[in-house]
């Protein structure tokens, strides 16, 4: 039984935190330029702001729900970037998020807020995914956090993200602030959106501020309730602090992070990494404005980045503790659980000689994308690279892409897959998640493979194209609620594999859009699990073998080999192409022999000339057919991976 991955933070702040100091150990600058004082108080207008006008928190949802627009009106309101700077989805720093229209990174920023009547507050704000592939990013953000603002569509309500988000929240013990957000949309439901709240979250349905990020309706009730809902951060004394992630920048190197639980650090300090055991001096150190603006210290409850001279990305670690080398804490931080990658497949450079640049490219990236993992392997058909985990369809897409574009790499990646466990004879459990490595039949004495629980949002109309959509992909719905009178939630228990590639999509086509996923892992079941081999004249190609159940192996062998004949050339004998389960073929598909014209120098004369060149030349198709070999083209291998 499989744990989903989640950040590991104490139940209360109180249980790390043994005592707090006095006002005035933080403060706050307002101007551009953050003013320090020699104490290291932050300085507002001349004004001192204690460590109890410091708010932490993040914006949860479900995708598509506003919060990159809801962050972008905070900013406005707090003055924190120019207006002739200011830009829709201003904290989206990657193209690939503004193309796409989603977050992918979680992006802390540093506000100043003004309270009427409280006087002056940093916020430290959080804008977090909302894919259900990206969870990990969401659960690193809140615990750097003490509060959540949960945000959720007035006209969609209540969706299945939005529920895991809240669950999580609560699960950190952090102040959950809801909000219902795009109130100005024509068919907005705020009266059914505040029972939503109250019936599937147990949130009070007047507590929820009623906005709109395109409008910037409600942002000032919003700023307030942050303000006077969500705690205050306590300081636990000695320097201590978490890192939450991380980046490699090419000339500074690796530039980490960091929440600080207690203490103050300064340029110039030596500082020690406790779980890597690592000491370091910081160069430089600061907050995000959005931009990363170098400042003279960073103080307990504050969220900022350091620089040391730590160039090696396999130093950091997600999660470790920076201590004061000088004075270190008696414990780090409980940091965050290992994460568990979901889906599995082999990522190859297109050219082989860019194996050792896709190397280093892949370790800069788990630096700042800490659910990938990734191992060396080979092929015989595409050479040497890397066999990854992700969390995700999604995720997998987007690490793809991150390395076509950030370090300008060719790639091809193989069909992706799960970790499934094999019991062998012998009584021994092999964990495979590549079909190279698959044992034999013989000595196989059972196949378990992932499940998950998904959590179904879906249309009350579309209830019956839903559940037989779970049927088609082997699954179990266990249990129907009603969430209102148009809306039904549905808890199904379904293999891991039968979701990788089209549930989603066709799960959107059956609900016209309206339907939503989210799931977490659910153990492992044993199922009829096989080998599928592809055979190409006789041989087996390992870069085109898969693992699928019996029921469905046939017609998958069926497809691939159609493909195959339309991709692969046609050479001077014929070719077969076979898919094969153990000794049994199940499909077949023969590619023709070109033919040359060996009668063209036959200007009349006999027949039996004729019929002698024909049947030379058909004894010497023969020999070539058992002699021959098919060299596969590289763009084979692409257009059918990437089919």
């Amino acid at each position: 039984m499989h744990e989903p991955p989640a950040p590991v933070r104490p139940p209360a702040r109180a249980a790390i935190c043994r005592r707090t100091v006095p006002q005035g150990t933080a403060r706050l600058a307002v101007a551009g330029q953050i003013s320090l004082h020699s104490s290291g108080h932050f300085l507002a207008n001349g004004t001192a702001v204690d460590l109890g006008h410091i708010r932490n928190f993040c914006i949860i949802a479900h995708i598509d729900h506003g919060k990159t627009t809801i962050s972008d009106r905070l900013l406005e309101a707090t003055q924190t970037v120019a207006a002739r700077s200011m830009q829709d989805q201003l904290l989206d720093s990657m193209d690939l998020e503004r193309e796409r229209g989603i977050t992918i990174k979680s992006h802390p920023v540093s506000l100043r807020y003004r309270h009427p009547e409280l006087g002056d507050f940093l916020l430290n704000l959080m804008d977090t995914p909302g894919h259900v592939d990206f969870s990990y990013e969401v659960s690193r953000s809140l615990a750097a956090c003490e509060g959540a603002v949960l945000l959720v569509d007035a006209a969609q309500g209540i969706e299945a993200q939005t529920v895991a988000n809240a669950h999580l929240a609560v699960g950190q013990g952090l102040q959950i602030v809801p909000v219902i957000n795009k109130v100005d949309l024509p068919n907005a439901d705020v009266p059914g959106v505040r029972r939503q709240l109250e019936e599937i979250l147990a949130i009070p349905g007047d507590e929820a501020i009623l906005a709109s990020g395109k409008t910037g309706v409600g942002i000032e009730d919003l700023l307030d309730a942050i303000v006077r809902r969500i705690p205050a951060p306590t300081d636990c004394g000695k320097a201590k602090a978490l890192i939450f992630d991380s980046v490699f920048d090419s000339f500074r190197g690796v530039i980490c992070h960091v929440r600080l639980f207690g203490g103050t650090l300064r340029p110039g300090q030596e500082i020690l990494l406790m779980h890597a055991d690592r000491r370091t001096q910081i160069k430089e150190l600061g907050r995000f404005t959005p931009a990363m603006t170098s400042t003279g210290e960073l103080s307990s409850g504050q969220v900022g980045y350091l620089v040391t001279s730590i160039r090696s990305t396999a130093e950091v670690q997600i999660g470790d503790t920076v201590t004061s080398a000088a004075m270190p804490a008696d414990e780090p931080l409980r940091g965050y659980r290992e994460v568990r990658p979901m889906v599995f497949s082999g990522i190859y450079p297109l050219d082989t000689a860019d194996f050792e640049k896709l190397k280093a490219s892949m370790g800069r990236l788990r630096l700042n994308d800490s659910a990938l993992t990734f191992t060396p392997e080979s092929s015989i058909a595409l050479g040497f690279g890397f066999r990854c985990g992700f969390l995700g369809l999604l995720h997998m897409e987007i690490v793809q892409e991150r390395i076509r574009r950030e370090y300008n790499l060719d790639l091809i990646a193989t069909y992706p897959g799960v970790l499934y466990h094999v019991l062998r004879t012998d009584g021994s459990v092999q964990e495979i998640d590549n079909p190279q490595f698959w044992p034999d039949p013989s000595r196989i004495a059972a196949i378990e493979e992932p499940t998950i629980l998904a959590t179904i949002h879906s249309p009350a109309s579309a209830l019956g194209d839903v559940l037989a959509l779970v049927n088609e992909k082997r699954g179990i719905c266990t249990r129907t609620e009603t969430v209102d009178a148009q809306r039904l939630m549905l808890s199904c228990q379904l293999p891991l594999n039968e979701i990788l590639i089209d549930f989603n999509d066709r799960l959107k086509s059956v609900t016209r859009g309206y339907g939503s996923l989210d799931y977490e892992p659910a153990g492992y079941q044993k199922a009829d699990l096989v080998k599928l081999d592809i055979l190409v004249n006789g041989e087996a190609v390992d870069a085109f073998s898969s693992i699928a159940h019996r029921s469905k192996a046939v017609a998958t062998g069926r497809r691939l080999c159609e493909k195959l004949k339309n991709l692969l050339p046609r050479q001077l004998f014929k070719i077969a192409i076979q898919a094969a389960i153990g000794g049994d073929v199940v499909a077949r598909e023969t590619i023709g022999a070109l033919r040359k014209d060996v009668t063209a120098k036959c200007y009349g004369g006999d027949v039996t000339r004729k019929r002698k060149l024909l049947e030379k030349q058909k004894e010497g198709k023969k020999r070539m057919k058992t002699i021959g070999k098919v060299a596969i083209p590289q763009d084979a291998f692409i257009k059918l991976l990437r089919q």
